[in-house]
Order: C-alpha cells, then structure tokens, then sequence
C-alpha cells in the first residue's frame, strides 16, 4: 500500500510517499517556509507524486500531522488530506506533532521520552512516552514556569523546540524541530486509528472584532431577522 503523507502543522510544508510493503520513502519533500503553506501544499504534493512515479489513483491512505502546532498550518493540512481521501476514496488518518517526534526520538536513542514544543504565549506543548513508544497521558499544554514540574523522573530524553531549558542533565534531540519528520508521519499514520481532526491545545491568537459586527436586520413583524 502506498501512503500519502502532508505536514503542515509547524514550519514545514512537507509531503512524502511511503511504500508499506517495502518500508520505504519512495519521494519526500520538506520545505521549511514558516508561514503560506496553503499557497505551496499542492505543489509540494505533486512534486512528490511525480517523483515517486505513480499516479494519484495508485494510494491506498493519506495521513496527515494534526497538531498541535500553528492554526492555520494544521487547517491548510488537514483540509487536503481530508479532500485528497474523499476524491481518492481512500482512509485518512491523523498523527499529532508530538508522536511523530518522540518517534524519531526514539529511532536515535531508546527510552522514555518527553517531547516538549513552543506554543506561544508562554505555554509549552507537552507530552510524555515509555520507552515502547506509547503515550503515557494526554497532550497538554503548560505554562513555561510549570513545566520542569511535569516532567516525569522516569525520563532520560527529551525532545522538541522547547527542550532545551528542561534538559538539565537528561539527553537533549530534536532540538530544532516543532513536528516529526514527514516519512515518520507516513509511518504512524499506517497504523494510526486517529481521525484528521485538528489537535489545538489552545484557543486561536485571532480575535472577533465586534466593532466591525453588522447589527442584525428586522424583519417585517418587527422581530430580529436570524
């Protein structure tokens, strides 16, 4: 089976073809382009498709990085996804940014692993794994202050953007990375039972600015019009 996979979740716009039954990455592209993924996404994927050598009807799944990261990435991604599995008649399945780090923690250095992930004002996106790979509790979002307190002795490794002031004397990876690469998206996504449906950990940055609200029409009878 081949998968489609999209992560557009962070600063990548990035696409890959996995080949399931031979456990390879037949093309991948990463574009590392912080902001306009809607405007890249569907050329990155085509680029991809081309390079690989097949043809959109050949997928059997597309899997998609569901967050949390940036509202609009994770919209842009999901939304494909979502779109390229309806027109393929094919599954879609959601991976988050964290599993998909811890991952290629883990691939580096075995153990229990906390991923730790920037999430603008003044929270940290968190969440911890055994060393089987397995989430142990949900992500969540923390205040920067509390964090060292919810990192779990257990814990050898760290990874993620936001890694580095918890380290302390644990083994720091991936300090540079806000989501897992896209082949390991492609690979979890194989066995991932998650809908693509978006992981905020937060509320949007982006406020209603009632001042600019139209008041509502009256109707005939004198009541509000809905």
């Amino acid at each position: 089976m081949l998968t489609l996979a999209i992560d557009t979740a962070a600063n990548f716009c990035s696409a890959c073809v996995f080949d399931t039954a031979a456990d390879r990455v037949l093309a991948k592209e990463e574009r590392d382009i912080g902001r306009g993924h809607a405007e890249q996404l569907m050329e990155v994927v085509e680029g991809v498709i081309r390079s690989a050598g097949i043809d959109y009807a050949d997928l059997g799944r597309v899997g998609v990085a569901v967050g949390p990261g940036s509202f609009t990435g994770i919209r842009v991604g999901v939304a494909a996804a979502r779109g390229f599995g309806l027109a393929l008649g094919c599954p879609v399945s959601g991976v988050t940014t964290l599993e998909a780090i811890a991952a290629d923690a883990q691939a580096q250095a075995n153990g229990p692993v906390t991923v730790a992930v920037r999430g603008g004002r003044g929270q940290i996106f968190m969440q911890s794994f055994d060393a089987a790979g397995m989430p142990v509790g949900e992500p969540a979002a923390v205040a920067e202050e509390d964090a060292p307190a919810v990192l779990p002795a257990s814990v050898s490794l760290l990874a993620g953007n936001a890694a580095v002031a918890l380290a302390g004397d644990r083994t720091l990876l991936l300090a540079d990375r806000a989501t897992g690469s896209v082949e390991t998206v492609a690979r979890l996504a194989v066995a991932s039972n998650r809908r693509p449906v978006p992981l905020y950990l937060r509320g949007a940055d982006a406020k209603t600015q009632a001042g600019f609200a139209l008041p509502r029409a009256e109707a005939t009878d004198g009541s509000a019009a809905s």
